[in-house]
């Protein structure tokens, strides 16, 4: 009976769900892979919000959210390691509503920030070779990684692995270049705070850029050999490399130019070089040609997040069936992939690349509450739940949910124009699923019941 029962198991979770492939080493390229290209661009739109101490004062408490939230967020992926990431945890603690808003949330920001990085890349190849369209390289560059994204998850990653060392080279090319000519002076102007303490507020969404997405790593936890014991590691190592890349990258770049030069570019380390060693110089085009590797790796490192994200949420019945589908040869999601992806590209044609950067942020700092607060209700559910991570409760959570409602106030003082968009996404994702999101849902253990099994 018991081996019956096994058997069938096995054959459900090898119908149902995706190739376990991943290592500790992977997660790791995954999560600084999926966020490198905020180094790449989208911060320095900060410079003109608040000034180079602005956006440093800016990037501290986000700091403090994100190693916060990474702690406590791996107490969730190590105790849930689903696919649907915090859309799972949050059904699992707040009910199927909850685990709704909190994967839309999710979808926002996964959906919003490839068109930017896909703008970026545009940006990129322009700069290098003006005779190709800004818009032609975008489109040409989602349709490759979404193309990529569909041989599976073990191609997928190999590559993000390969991009993210070299991008992370290249951030290290370019430190060792802007070192020796870095000025104090550039970076301490005066006034230190030229749009004063609402300049601080209105930089905090592209200090989160340094960042954001470091959490999609958790939606390969079904494709890891060993999730309970290998997300931990990923996610703690990747913190750890992201956070020395930000503050390198900030002090050094705003140390070596006119940050008025710079800022509303989408590839400002090649501009910021160029003040240094001239256009056209063999410095400028190394960095513009190894920046696009950072913009690679996070675009399709995210193309992979939404995915699994849309699969897992469709799997669970919030989305229409058909988005769950997995192709039978690379045990990937075709619909998932595809579908979003023509979101994303719709978005990336209105060039607006500072308002999807925003409207990305509010997805983020919206998942990262609903998940903060699904800790503090499974500790007290569930307070045998397996758990091979944890963090320091209640501390290290307090502090991260006040870290995250800081950075909510600043957008909501500091985006208004923005606003509008947010409130009517979040308008139309509720009225779905009122009419019809509501009405499939798979009951909670047949949904997690074979996968908990089959991870013990």
């Amino acid at each position: 009976m018991e081996v019956s029962k096994s058997v069938a198991l096995e054959e459900k979770h090898e119908a149902a769900n995706l190739s376990r492939v991943l290592k500790p080493i992977h997660l790791w390229a995954l999560t600084v892979g999926l966020v490198i290209s905020g180094n790449y661009f989208g911060w320095s739109y900060g410079f003109a919000a608040g000034g180079v101490m602005g956006l440093a004062l800016a990037l501290v408490p986000v700091t403090i959210f994100y190693v916060t939230f990474i702690l406590s967020y791996s107490e969730l992926a190590t105790a849930i390691p689903h696919a649907g990431g915090p859309s799972a945890y949050a059904r699992r603690a707040l009910g199927k509503f909850g685990g709704y808003m909190n994967g839309i949330s999710c979808l926002i920001e996964f959906v919003f920030a490839p068109p930017a990085i896909a703008l970026a890349v545009g940006g990129y190849v322009h700069a290098m070779v003006p005779g190709i369209n800004v818009m032609a390289a975008t489109v040409a560059a989602f349709l490759f990684f979404i193309f990529l994204n569909y041989w599976g998850m073990k191609v997928s990653a190999t590559f993000e692995l390969t991009v993210t060392v070299i991008a992370l080279v290249g951030l290290v090319i370019y430190w060792g270049l802007a070192l020796p000519h870095f000025e104090l002076s550039r970076v301490m102007t005066t006034p230190y705070l030229p749009n004063g303490f609402q300049g601080v507020m209105a930089a905090v969404p592209f200090a989160i850029w340094f960042y954001l997405a470091i959490e999609g790593g958790a939606m390969s936890a079904e494709e890891m050999v060993n999730p309970q014991k290998d997300i931990s590691k990923g996610f703690l190592t990747g913190m750890g490399s992201l956070m020395a890349m930000a503050f390198l990258t900030l002090f050094l770049t705003a140390g070596i130019v006119d940050t008025k030069l710079i800022d509303g570019v989408d590839f400002p380390l090649p501009l910021a070089l160029s003040a240094v060693f001239g256009d056209g110089s063999f410095p400028v085009l190394l960095m513009s040609g190894i920046g696009l590797f950072g913009l690679v790796a996070s675009l399709h490192g995210i193309i992979l997040g939404y995915s699994r994200q849309t699969y897992a949420m469709a799997r669970t019945g919030y989305l229409p069936k058909f988005l769950a589908k997995l192709d039978e040869k690379h045990h990937t999601p075709v619909w998932a992939l595809i579908l979003p992806g023509l979101i994303c590209l719709g978005t990336a044609l209105t060039g607006l690349t500072d308002v999807v950067i925003t409207i990305s942020a509010f997805g983020s700092v919206v998942m990262y509450i609903f998940s903060l607060i699904s800790l503090f209700v499974l500790r007290k559910k569930e307070p045998d739940l397996k758990r091979p991570f944890r963090v320091s409760y209640p501390i290290i959570p307090i502090i991260s949910i006040l870290m995250a409602v800081f950075c909510l106030i600043s957008l909501l003082i500091a985006s208004s124009d923005v606003l509008p968009y947010v409130v009517g996404i979040y308008a139309v994702a509720i009225l779905y699923y009122l009419i019809w999101g509501n009405k499939n849902i798979r009951p909670f253990e047949e949904e997690f019941g074979v996968l908990d099994e089959l991870d013990q």
